[in-house]
């Protein structure tokens, strides 16, 4: 199977082509031809599947025909934190790069006054986190009664972040006939209640077990202390015996230890960079483009703001 097969159009596969890839992945392959064919589709599915570009390439095709209104995005992609918003945005960059969409994000830290201007100039594709995107419904700058497409992405973590009637509240903002396209990696129960009350006959795609590990990550389990400075210590020791290591991300579960850990890696020798939601959006994406660059090989991020990154 080969992008060629799946029904998408002259552009979008011209543009996969030049990013070197070949052969979609098995959420792709079978997401996109059921996204085309305008039918709400129920992914379950891990980060690291591909599971982004089953929506971001059967949507530039779609949005091919079509204009957009000021104040009204044709289609609204809904993501847990401000990185994952980003780095969607950054594959309609990738992908939609010889089409003339506007596509803008409504994200936290960032002002209302530029996000206003880019809503005023009519926007095809709007990546949004739930609050700030209700922040802009209830200012009276944004209407979302012209959506065709919607897309629940992270729905899981959506419900982690207590972000589930944010989410409800938009989806009766939408119009009834819109698409939906649901993606978690595991079912609960709250969660599969959401996708019984808003989806409409969707087509069920699970390319992995809800909560299992995708093939692409290798686990293993180290023995240390119970006190945090053995913690540290243990930690110290893999990454100085890593072979081949070019950079890691340190998954902490709060913000106050992703700083204290970092300081403490900084103290030994390490170049550390930290990332959590108490800092401001523009050292949040210092700091992820400071990791990219390979400026800060390690990065120590809460369990929220590195969702989506590994």
């Amino acid at each position: 199977m080969s992008f060629t097969n799946l029904g998408l159009s002259t552009k979008v596969q011209a543009a996969v082509a030049a990013a070197g890839y070949v052969s979609p992945t098995p959420i792709q392959q079978q997401a996109i031809p059921h996204v085309l064919a305008r039918r709400d589709v129920l992914g379950i599915a891990q980060t690291g599947t591909g599971k982004t570009a089953a929506f971001v390439l059967p949507m530039l095709t779609l949005l091919e025909k079509g204009r957009a209104r000021a104040r009204m995005p044709r289609t609204l992609i809904l993501e847990p934190t401000r990185e994952l918003a980003a780095q969607v945005k950054e594959q309609f960059d990738k992908y939609g790069a010889g089409q003339k969409l506007n596509v803008a994000l409504l994200i936290g830290g960032v002002s209302f006054g530029d996000q206003d201007l880019k809503l005023t100039r009519g926007v095809d594709v709007l990546i949004a986190t739930p609050g700030r995107l209700l922040d802009h419904t209830e200012r009276g700058g944004l209407l979302l009664t012209g959506v065709e497409m919607l897309v629940i992405d992270e729905a899981d973590r959506m419900l982690d972040m207590g972000f589930i009637p944010d989410i409800e509240r938009i989806c009766k903002l939408v119009p009834f006939t819109r698409q939906t396209l649901f993606f978690t990696a595991t079912m609960p129960t709250e969660i599969r209640r959401i996708t019984e009350t808003f989806l409409h006959n969707p087509e069920k795609i699970e390319v992995s077990k809800p909560a299992s590990t995708a093939v692409t990550v290798t686990q293993s389990q180290v023995p240390c202390g119970r006190e945090p400075h053995e913690k540290r210590e243990t930690l110290r020791h893999l990454i100085r015996g890593a072979t081949d290591l070019k950079n890691a991300i340190i998954i902490c579960n709060r913000k106050r230890e992703v700083a204290l850990l970092a300081r403490s890696l900084q103290r030994h020798g390490f170049s550390v960079g930290a990332l959590h939601g108490d800092m401001d959006q523009t050292a949040r994406m210092a700091a992820l483009e400071a990791f990219r660059k390979g400026e800060l090989p390690i990065l120590v991020a809460s369990d929220v703001a590195a969702r989506g990154l590994c």
